[in-house]
């Protein structure tokens, strides 16, 4: 099966050797909407084919982290159901959650991409040796993205994402194929 999806070449030589890619949530894996119940729970709307991106990132030998600046027990249960492990919840600043990771995981900043849709999102965005940002992702987070998604936020961005890494380092074909990829 050939892949329909393609990327510019200078884009993928960026994003080629990518072990760890940093998520945010709001405006991320979701549309950024704050939903509250009459009871003031906070609901979240989360898209599928963000989820399966992430678990293919897994597959492939890609660390999902996802760093957010909220906790709920909806995005608990969400990242619990897709296997996400590395998580750092109710994390303002983002860029020591992000250094820790790294270290933990033996990795460092040339080996990291990231997805961010808002200021707070900036310091981890610049580390990294590849920047994402949603369609309607803040206009300064969208100016220190090398890429930006045709999606908006909730609505594929972080597939899209995913897309691009897993192309980028040469398992995209692999997957879509139902082979395992080599990790």
């Amino acid at each position: 099966m050939t892949p329909t999806l393609s990327f510019a070449p200078g884009l993928l030589l960026l994003a080629q050797g990518i072990r760890v890619a940093f998520f945010d949530v709001d405006g991320v894996l979701t549309d950024g909407g704050l939903y509250f119940s009459d009871r003031g729970e906070t609901l979240k709307r989360f898209h599928t084919l963000d989820g399966h991106g992430l678990k293919l990132l897994q597959r492939a030998g890609i660390t999902p982290v996802v760093i957010t600046g909220r906790d709920s027990k909806p995005l608990r249960a969400r990242l619990q159901a897709l296997g996400i492990t590395e998580v750092h919840y109710g994390t303002e600043d983002k860029r020591p959650a992000a250094e820790a990771t790294l270290r933990a995981l033996g990795l460092d900043w040339p080996q990291a991409a990231a997805i961010g849709d808002d200021w707070p999102d900036l310091a981890v965005m610049r580390g990294c040796a590849f920047a994402c940002a949603p369609a309607n992702a803040h206009i300064e987070v969208r100016a220190a993205a090398q890429y930006v998604t045709q999606a908006r936020g909730g609505e594929g961005a972080a597939r899209e994402f995913c897309d691009l890494l897993l192309v980028a380092s040469g398992q995209y074909a692999a997957l879509l194929a139902g082979q395992e990829p080599r990790a």
